[in-house]
């Protein structure tokens, strides 16, 4: 074809309308265009069990979703509230120590544990952060992080729910192939469901909220109700994290409260783009499985994390997901004038 009869152009020209959630479908190739990286990251989610025939790495591929659903959370906080969350651990522990009691002393299944620790879980993580959500900024973020350190001494001075042993004895799920679908698909639910969820006018209200509190509040919105609901589903799918990461090790303890469950997702989410939602689940697959084969260099993995982030934030502080939507958008085809 001769280039005085055509020129090249974006491919995404004239599918974008107004914005990215609303389109205009010119053909099957264009709708293929918009749908593709959709398609990529769910066939590759769904299909890693069966690229990963070794248990080991088997199991780490549940913990890279557990992480990924703590980043999902931070992210969504972070980004589209304005609350700065270091609570992760606080919501993993509460998740999973809810898991066990309701396992080992009422005899709950694990498929019903798991949404239970996230629903009694949530509520009472809201509970104890509600006097906390006038706070902004760095304050709420101490504010959250003293919470877990708060939560670990409790428990091991009054010695209950097994003090410094845990509570063991806590049921596995069914089969590995349980296990890791069950987390895959919860995943991947959290990801498309909060995607969809901050796009409604309740999202909206959230993002404004983050933007001037204020504006918010003087046009009659009560704004505590909405970050307590932000902060409800925050810390509810942390707790079901935590639940599950429960039976997976079939123990649960103050290791929980870890402030490793507070850390990594942060620096997952920096990595992989904030503000994103799918960039945070890129960093775990990118930091879970390093932190794995850096084992046996112990603490010095926290000098791989920090050298990495500082990478990131210098030269690409977008993240990942960022600069691959960029380059993906810019694509070009030859078109007739």
């Amino acid at each position: 074809m001769s280039t005085q009869e055509s020129r090249k152009e974006r491919i995404d020209r004239g599918i974008k309308v107004r914005s990215d959630g609303l389109y205009a479908l010119m053909s099957w190739r264009e709708l293929c265009y918009l749908t593709l990286p959709r398609f990529i990251l769910i066939t590759g989610m769904l299909s890693l069990p069966f690229l990963v025939p070794d248990m080991y790495w088997q199991r780490v591929i549940s913990i890279v979703c557990i992480y990924a659903i703590l980043a999902l959370s931070f992210d969504f906080m972070a980004h589209y509230v304005g609350l700065v969350s270091l609570g992760g651990a606080f919501f993993i522990g509460t998740g999973g120590y809810i898991a066990g009691i309701l396992n080992t002393y009422f005899s709950i299944p694990p498929f019903l544990t798991v949404p239970l620790a996230a629903i009694i879980g949530g509520g009472f993580c809201t509970l104890l952060l509600l006097p906390c959500l006038p706070l902004k900024g760095v304050y709420f973020a101490i504010v959250t992080l003293m919470y877990p350190l708060f939560m670990a001494r409790i428990i091991e001075a009054f010695d209950i729910f097994g003090g410094t042993d845990g509570i063991i004895g806590i049921d596995s799920f069914s089969s590995s192939f349980a296990e890791q679908y069950f987390v895959i698909c919860i995943l991947l639910i959290f990801l498309f469901g909060l995607r969809r969820f901050v796009t409604t006018d309740r999202g909206l209200i959230f993002t404004a909220i983050m933007d001037n509190d204020q504006a918010v509040k003087a046009s009659g919105i009560n704004i505590t109700k909405y970050k307590a609901l932000a902060v409800y589903i925050a810390s509810s799918m942390g707790c079901l994290a935590g639940a599950c990461l429960t039976h997976i090790y079939m123990w649960s303890g103050i290791s929980q409260f870890a402030l490793d469950f507070s850390i990594l997702p942060i620096a997952a989410t920096v990595i992989g783009g904030s503000g994103t939602l799918v960039g945070p689940i890129l960093g775990c697959l990118i930091l879970v499985p390093a932190s794995e084969l850096l084992r046996d260099f112990g603490t010095l993995r926290i000098a791989f994390y920090a050298s990495i982030l500082v990478g990131f934030i210098l030269f690409k502080s977008g993240g990942i997901m960022e600069f691959g939507q960029r380059k993906y958008e810019q694509f070009e085809r030859w078109t007739k004038i």
